[in-house]
């Protein structure tokens, strides 16, 4: 892609409100082995996914986890409905909600000397509309096949929504996005206007728009009230209370007005559910839910993690946990005292909270003074009867180069470490993968993400 034509595609088309970033002739390349890795993690996610709405559905109602023995979990449910609304627990475990999941699954992969490493599965993901104008710019490149047929990731979001409404020939689609999400507001209206050139109604709109009328749920459209078919939520749920028509969207689709996706169920959006795949009473479960295969990929994606309960232990136990200074620990709090090199760790909240996403709440343990990681500690352990924090092992990621723009054009081979998201789309038991957004950051950056200095880039498929 030639500069000065991306540096004209972007003026004219705005993807983030504010937000730039670096830009590249090529879109990153990857080989088919990566790529059917990929759909390999495509798979074992859901499979997790499938398998979490179970452990918690069980969890929650006091059924036993295993076929044929006798093992309860009470805390598990407990666990990821701390720090909730009543009302919103009752919803996520109503009949309505049982067997729901997200219908699109975008884990944050890093790349390491050992391999993929996941770091956070995202239920409510942003970057559709991104990612997908992104195949649209580079696709008219020849020498780089971009990941995905023509238009998949637009396809594939249409074919999920519009699936809600069968009984619809073209349904009105409605994404809704709030205030606190306004930053990517620009890729959802680009997303929605490329899906109306392909003769869908499918309209994005700010949350405030919508109104209650007759049970169901309208916006304005032309000064004549629309009828809404299916709502695709662009918000998290720690957002509701601050989304003055939650109530409207909530009860037309329990009067069944309207279809919803993401599913109301909070859990989906707890980091904590990557520690309970590790937990010890739960591998017996884990085990008898997922196929061998994807448990293979799961093992060796997800790092050691742990969620930070406070709770006090009898004088003679020790947390299943990282050490410090060699020994187990009683309290979390003696993490404090860990040395750096055992301080190769992350600490951030599990979800529910403003600053559980954007890397808002990421604090490294070796990348902060002694006082500093025993302040986050002290804070993680203070604030658990409400919000639940999560400790994860560090895994850094490898440093990789790849061809960037200069702020004055010229190209030259930069330096950096990488992210990659793609995106799966939940068809039953199956997934499409049908994208995925690199986003390449300088190597002196040890958490990744969209920043003015990283590039983001579509994938391409190459020998």
């Amino acid at each position: 892609m030639d500069f000065t034509d991306l540096q004209e595609a972007f003026a004219r088309q705005e993807l983030f409100e504010g937000k730039t970033w670096r830009t590249s002739p090529e879109p990153w390349k990857l080989s088919a082995e990566i790529v059917s890795a990929l759909e390999g993690i495509g798979q074992a996610s859901l499979d997790f996914y499938k398998a979490l709405e179970v452990l918690y559905s069980r969890s929650a109602d006091g059924k036993k986890l295993l076929r044929n023995k006798e093992v309860y979990a009470p805390w598990v449910a407990e666990y990821l409905d701390r720090g909730k609304p009543s009302e919103l627990v009752a919803i996520s475990r109503s009949k309505a909600c049982k067997g729901r999941i997200p219908p699109v699954i975008r884990p944050d992969l890093l790349v390491t000397a050992e391999g993929f490493s996941i770091t956070e599965l995202d239920s409510v993901p942003g970057g559709i509309g991104l990612t997908a104008y992104l195949n649209a710019l580079y696709e008219g490149d020849s020498r780089f096949p971009i990941l995905g047929e023509e238009k998949a990731m637009e396809k594939a979001f249409y074919r999920r929504l519009a699936s809600l409404a069968p009984e619809k020939d073209n349904p009105v689609i409605v994404i809704a996005v709030s205030e606190e999400s306004a930053t990517y507001k620009p890729e959802m209206d680009w997303l929605a206007d490329r899906l109306q050139l392909m003769g869908h109604r499918v309209f994005s709109l700010h949350t405030d728009e919508v109104f209650p009328l007759g049970g169901g749920l309208c916006f304005d459209i032309e000064g004549n009230p629309e009828k809404i078919d299916v709502v695709y939520r662009f918000f998290e749920l720690f957002d509701l209370a601050n989304i003055k028509t939650s109530q409207f969207i909530i009860e037309a689709w329990e009067n069944g007005e309207i279809a919803l996706d993401p599913p109301l169920r909070p859990f989906f959006e707890e980091k904590s559910t990557l520690a309970l795949y590790h937990h010890h009473l739960l591998r017996e479960f884990w085990r008898e839910s997922i196929s061998k295969k994807s448990r293979k990929i799961l093992d060796s994606l997800i790092p050691k993690s742990w969620i930070v309960d406070p709770s006090p232990l009898p004088p003679g136990a020790v947390i299943d946990g990282p050490l410090a200074q060699g020994r187990q620990l009683h309290s979390w709090m003696d993490l404090a005292e860990a040395s750096q090199k055992e301080r190769n760790l992350v600490l951030k909240i599990s979800g529910f909270h403003e600053t559980a996403w954007g890397s808002r709440s990421v604090v490294i343990g070796n990348d902060v003074s002694k006082e500093e990681w025993a302040s986050s500690l002290t804070e993680a352990c203070d604030g658990a009867d409400s919000h639940l924090h999560v400790i994860q092992e560090f895994r850094k990621s490898i440093r990789l180069s790849h061809p960037l723009y200069s702020l004055d054009g010229e190209v030259y081979d930069a330096s950096g470490r990488l992210r990659l998201n793609p995106y799966y789309f939940v068809n039953g038991d199956q997934v499409e993968l049908a994208g995925a957004l690199a986003t390449f950051c300088p190597p002196d950056k040890k958490i990744i993400h969209g920043m003015e200095d990283a590039a983001m880039l579509p994938c391409s498929v190459t020998d």
